[in-house]
């Protein structure tokens, strides 16, 4: 193959977005006109955001993070500004980020002043020896990379700390003995807001992240899956890029994104059955929530066991296709 034709062949490589703004028990009743067509908005603008970058030819990593910070900047998502409280009131939030083109990953956990964990998750990637740092460390490290830092009450939204006074008020708690019911209860009108985003850039290249504020009233300290490479991200070109979103325990303990992708590699299985059966292992632990992936051929899947599933894909066309429910799966 010439030089040229190898070019050509690269610049050929489908580009394709995915992202997710969280699962749960979303009823259609309880979501006003005006607040789906709100999240489509952001949706919409995160997808965009992305693209921008793929169809410039930039790299996968990249709109990745261009994506999940449009979600992390909008009080409408479970990630940065709008992310939910622990028991004691404050915010922690997780973050990670993942290359398929060389496994390198990064990620902070329970950070409190950095605006926005996915950049300091790249950072840690980008231009430490580690992989996950944590709490004041990881929010040290970030303001010495030159990111923004917030007062913590950067963070704060009235609907979020109104979610906490209600769970509080029914005894929702984390469970932290050795028990499958490691999950609070959740109203039915709420949803596991973490955001997450899959990509695949013109040179081939996959890349993922995941971005959250975790579970409302949860311990102070507590870590579920988005920052844990394997659970709750992981890319590989040989196989897929995954985000997930969900009961993080279940996604730990089924190590969820790094199952679908040896699924994938390993005995060759259909990306949406690897997913399907990861989702199935998960439910028989008690667990849900939902799954994004996308393969270095540009083959994609958005899962879930919930009732909805905040979602939204972009390919070459620059269309920005957003879905929440079910029946809406078709249109994307």
């Amino acid at each position: 193959m010439t030089a040229n034709a190898h070019e050509t062949l690269i610049n050929s490589a489908p580009i394709r977005l995915l992202i997710h703004g969280g699962a749960g028990a979303v009823q259609r009743d309880k979501l006003s006109a005006e607040r789906e067509q709100a999240y489509r908005l952001v949706m919409a603008q995160s997808l965009m955001a992305g693209h921008a970058i793929l169809a410039a030819g930039g790299s996968s990593i990249q709109a990745v993070i261009a994506a999940i910070t449009v979600m992390e900047d909008s009080p409408l998502f479970n990630a940065g500004h709008g992310a939910v409280f622990t028991h004691n009131g404050r915010i922690e939030l997780d973050a990670s980020i993942m290359d398929g083109a060389n496994r390198m990953a990064g990620a902070v956990a329970g950070v409190t002043t950095t605006r926005n964990p996915i950049l300091a998750a790249h950072a840690v990637m980008a231009r430490s020896n580690y992989v996950l740092l944590i709490g004041e460390g990881a929010d040290q490290f970030a303001a010495e990379q030159g990111l923004n830092t917030v007062d913590p009450s950067y963070f704060h939204t009235q609907h979020r700390w109104d979610q906490l006074q209600r769970a509080i008020a029914r005894n929702q708690l984390m469970l932290d003995h050795d028990t499958d019911a490691a999950t609070p209860l959740t109203a039915s009108d709420e949803k596991h807001g973490t955001v997450g985003a899959v990509a695949l850039d013109r040179h081939g290249n996959l890349a993922a992240g995941t971005s959250t504020g975790g579970l409302t009233n949860k311990r102070f300290g507590r870590v579920g899956d988005s920052p844990i490479i394997g659970a709750g991200t992981y890319a590989d070109n040989r196989s897929v890029a995954v985000s997930a979103t969900g009961t993080g325990e279940m996604f730990i303990r089924t190590c969820a994104a790094f199952h679908i992708a040896e699924q994938v590699r390993m005995k060759k299985t259909p990306l949406p059955h690897a997913i399907d059966q990861t989702l199935a292992d998960i439910a028989a632990m008690g667990g849900e929530g939902g799954l994004i992936g996308l393969d270095a051929h540009g083959h994609f899947a958005m899962r879930f066991n919930t009732s909805a599933m905040f979602r939204g894909l972009i390919a070459e066309d620059g269309i920005a296709y957003v879905a929440i429910f079910p029946e809406t799966e078709a249109s994307i």
